[in-house]
C-alpha cells in the first residue's frame, strides 16, 4: 500500500465531506487512516496456506474445537466495519495444527475487504486442503455495521454463517452435534 497516496485520497475525502483537512484537530487525521489502513488491509500480503503448517497426526482423530476467535474485517460494499467471532471445528486424519494456526488463518482473512459468506468458506477451504482432515466445520457470528449504524439500523442484530465439509456434513452426525454441544456449554459459561 503506497501510504502517501492513501494519504492524498484522505485528504481530498475530507474536502469532499466539506471539512477543513488543515484544521488542528484534522492535520494528521490522513496520516493516521492511512497506517490503520495498512493494518487493516494486510490480509493480502499474506498466504494462508503458508502459515498452516502441520505435523504428523499421533492416531488422535476426537473432535478438536477452537472457539471465540476475535476478528475484524471491512464489508466490501460499504468500507465499514464487521466483527465478531469464529468457530473452528476439525476431526484430524493425519495431520495436525497448532491451535494457534486456527487464529492467524481467521487474521489473514478479515484483514481484506470481505463479505462474511466468503471469509467462512475461505476458512474452511485452508484447513480442508492442509490438513485434509475427516471433516471441517466452521461458525463465523458477525455485527455488521453496515446494517447497525445505516441503512436499516437494527443495533441487535448478528449475521451467522456456517461452512460444514466431510463428517460434519453428513445428516445426523454425531460429530457435529458434539461441536454445538461444546459450543453451548460455552454460552452456558458466560
Amino acid at each position: 500500500m503506497d501510504l502517501k497516496k492513501t494519504e492524498r485520497i484522505i485528504h481530498q475525502l475530507l474536502v469532499q465531506i466539506s471539512d477543513d483537512p488543515n484544521s488542528k484537530i484534522l492535520k494528521e487525521t490522513p496520516r493516521r487512516v492511512s497506517q490503520m489502513y495498512k493494518e487493516s488491509f494486510s490480509g493480502y500480503d499474506k498466504d494462508a496456506v503458508a502459515v498452516m503448517k502441520t505435523f504428523p497426526n499421533e492416531s488422535n482423530s476426537s473432535l478438536v474445537v477452537v472457539e471465540d476467535i476475535d476478528y475484524y474485517s471491512y464489508c466490501e460494499h460499504h468500507l465499514v466495519p464487521f466483527f465478531g467471532k469464529v468457530h473452528i471445528g476439525y476431526v484430524p486424519n493425519k495431520k495436525l495444527a497448532g491451535l494457534s494456526k486456527f487464529g492467524k488463518v481467521v487474521e489473514i482473512f478479515s484483514k481484506r475487504l470481505q463479505m462474511q459468506e466468503r471469509m467462512t468458506k475461505q476458512i474452511a477451504d485452508i484447513i480442508e486442503s492442509t490438513l485434509q482432515p475427516k471433516g471441517v466445520i466452521v461458525v463465523v457470528e458477525g455485527i455488521h455495521l453496515c446494517m447497525v449504524m445505516r441503512g436499516i439500523k437494527k443495533i441487535n442484530s448478528k449475521t451467522t454463517t456456517t461452512e460444514t465439509r466431510g463428517v460434519f456434513a453428513k445428516r445426523g452426525s454425531r460429530v457435529k452435534e458434539d461441536f454445538y454441544y461444546i459450543l453451548s456449554q460455552k454460552i452456558k459459561r458466560k
